[in-house]
C-alpha cells in the first residue's frame, strides 16, 4: 500500500471512530486485559510520584531474572498490545515490560496527563531491576521524550542505555497532521484514548526544553532509531534534534531503510536486532556490528497519532 492510500485509510478510520464511540470504549475495556499471550502476562503497579494511579503493563514471563531487561515507554495512543509479537520473539536471556501510559489502555486515570514530567514520575517504578540486571530504556514516538526524562532523573544504574525509537519531537509528518486535524474537530466525540493522544501531541512542543535538559545531563549511551519512511514523526526532525542538542556522549543514529513509524509492528526479529545495538559488545566497548534490516511499510492498523 502506498503512502497516500495508507494516510487516507487512517483518516477514514479516525472519522468513523467518532460514530462508534460507545462500542469502541466498551471494546477497550473488554479486550485489553485479555491480550496477554503465551509467554506474556499483564501486571499492575502503583504509579510513582505519589499520584495514586494504578498503571498496567505487559511483561514477559521468565523462570529466572534475565541479565538484560527492556523497558518500553509507548507512544500515543499508548497501547502495549502492539508489542506482543516482539515480546514473544525475545530470547530467554532478555526480558521486556511494555506499559500502557497514564490515561491509556488499562491504566488510570481516566483524564489526560499531558505533562511529560508527571508521566516520567509515574513510570519510575518500571526501572526497578533484580540484582545484577541491566536496563535498556526504550521510548517510542511520544514516549521518547518521557523516557529521556526518566533516564535523566535516574540517580544511578541499572539503566545502561536509552533508545529513542521513531521519536516524536514536536513536528508532525503528513499522516499525523491529517489525523490530528480531523481528531481535533471531533475531540468531544472520539474515544478516550484517541482524545488523550491528540491532547498530548498538540501540547508537547513547549515541553521539549525539559527533554533537551535531560539529554544534556544524561551520561549514558543514547541510540536513535528512525524509519526513513516515517510520515508520522519525520526523520528530519529527529536528525535536527541530534544535531542541535548538546550531550555528554555522542548519539548513535540509525536510519532504517523502508521503515515506517510502526517499527514494532514489522518483523520482530529485525526490531530486536536493532534494539540489541544498545547493549555493549561482549568485549566491553563499542557497538556490535549487525546489518540493518529493511522494513516494509505497515498497512492495516488502528489509527494512531504519534
Amino acid at each position: 500500500m502506498d503512502r497516500a492510500k495508507d494516510t487516507s485509510k487512517g483518516v477514514l478510520a479516525m472519522s468513523l471512530a467518532g460514530v462508534s464511540q460507545a462500542w469502541k470504549t466498551k471494546a477497550e475495556q473488554i479486550t485489553f486485559p485479555e491480550y496477554p499471550a503465551p509467554g506474556v502476562r499483564r501486571i499492575t503497579f502503583e504509579a510513582g510520584g505519589g499520584h495514586g494511579w494504578r498503571l498496567s503493563a505487559l511483561q514477559t514471563v521468565r523462570a529466572a531474572p534475565a541479565p538484560w531487561k527492556y523497558v518500553v515507554v509507548t507512544g500515543a495512543p499508548s497501547w502495549s498490545k502492539y508489542w506482543i509479537p516482539v515480546m514473544q520473539a525475545l530470547p530467554q536471556d532478555r526480558e521486556m515490560v511494555v506499559v500502557d501510559r497514564p490515561g491509556f489502555g488499562c491504566s488510570e486515570p481516566n483524564t489526560c496527563v499531558p505533562d511529560i514530567r508527571l508521566q516520567a514520575q509515574a513510570l519510575e517504578p518500571l526501572l526497578g531491576a533484580e540484582p545484577g540486571q541491566r536496563i535498556i530504556l526504550v521510548g517510542k514516538s511520544y514516549g521518547a521524550a518521557i523516557a529521556t526524562l526518566m533516564a535523566g532523573n535516574a540517580p544511578r544504574p541499572p539503566i545502561e542505555a536509552l533508545v529513542l525509537m521513531a521519536g516524536y519531537f514536536g513536528e508532525f509528518g503528513p499522516a499525523a497532521e491529517r489525523l490530528v486535524g480531523i481528531g481535533g474537530r471531533l475531540l468531544k466525540a472520539i474515544p478516550r484514548d484517541l482524545r488523550h493522544a491528540i491532547l498530548e501531541v498538540t501540547g508537547q512542543p513547549e515541553q521539549l526544553p525539559y527533554m533537551h535538559e535531560a539529554l544534556a545531563r544524561l551520561n549514558k549511551p543514547v541510540h536513535v532509531i528512525h524509519g526513513e519512511r516515517d510520515d508520522y514523526a519525520p526523520i528530519e526532525t529527529a536528525e535536527k534534534l541530534v544535531a542541535s542538542v548538546r550531550t555528554r556522549r555522542p548519539v548513535k543514529f540509525t536510519r532504517v531503510p523502508g521503515g515506517s513509524h510502526f517499527l514494532n509492528e514489522g518483523p520482530p526479529a529485525a526490531l530486536i536486532e536493532l534494539m540489541e545495538t544498545a547493549i555493549p559488545s561482549r568485549r566491553g566497548f563499542g557497538w556490535p556490528a549487525i546489518p540493518m534490516p529493511a522494513f516494509a511499510p505497515m498497512q492495516d492498523r488502528e489509527p494512531q497519532t504519534a
